[in-house]
C-alpha cells in the first residue's frame, strides 16, 4: 500500500518525478526547456513551495503562477499532457486524500488557465 502526501519530503519527491517526466516528454518538454528555457534549479524549489501550499498548507509560495504561462505557446493538448503526467505520477507514488487532492487541484488549476486562455470554455 502506497502512503498518502503528508510531508515536505513527499512534495519533492512528487515534483520532483513529474518534472523529470516533463523533460523528457516530447510535447512538454520543448516548451519549457526549449521555448521557456526554464532554469531548474530555480524552478523546482518554486514547485515545491507553491505544492506545499495548495496541499501542506505551508502558505510557502508568494508570486502569480498565471502571466507566467500566458506567453508561452501552448494549446489545450499541452494542459492535457500535462494533467495526464501529473496524474499518473500521483497515482505511481501515492494514495490517499491528500494525492486525490493533488490531483483535483492540478486539473483545476489547470481549467482555469486554458479558460484565461480562451482555450476551455467555462460553458459546457
Amino acid at each position: 500500500m502506497k502512503k498518502d502526501i503528508e510531508t515536505e519530503a513527499d512534495i519533492i519527491l512528487l515534483v520532483d518525478t513529474f518534472y523529470d517526466k516533463v523533460n523528457q516528454d516530447e510535447l512538454l518538454s520543448p516548451v519549457f526547456n526549449g521555448f521557456a528555457q526554464v532554469n531548474w534549479q530555480t524552478h523546482l524549489p518554486v514547485m515545491y513551495n507553491f505544492w506545499s501550499t495548495v496541499l501542506l498548507g505551508k502558505m510557502a509560495y508568494r508570486g502569480q503562477p498565471f502571466p507566467k504561462h500566458l506567453r508561452l505557446p501552448i494549446e489545450a493538448k499541452h494542459f492535457n499532457r500535462w494533467i495526464s503526467l501529473f496524474t499518473h505520477t500521483v497515482d505511481t507514488l501515492f494514495e490517499g486524500n491528500k494525492a486525490t487532492e493533488a490531483k483535483q487541484k492540478a486539473t483545476s488549476i489547470a481549467r482555469v488557465f486554458q479558460i484565461k486562455m480562451g482555450l476551455f470554455s467555462a460553458i459546457a
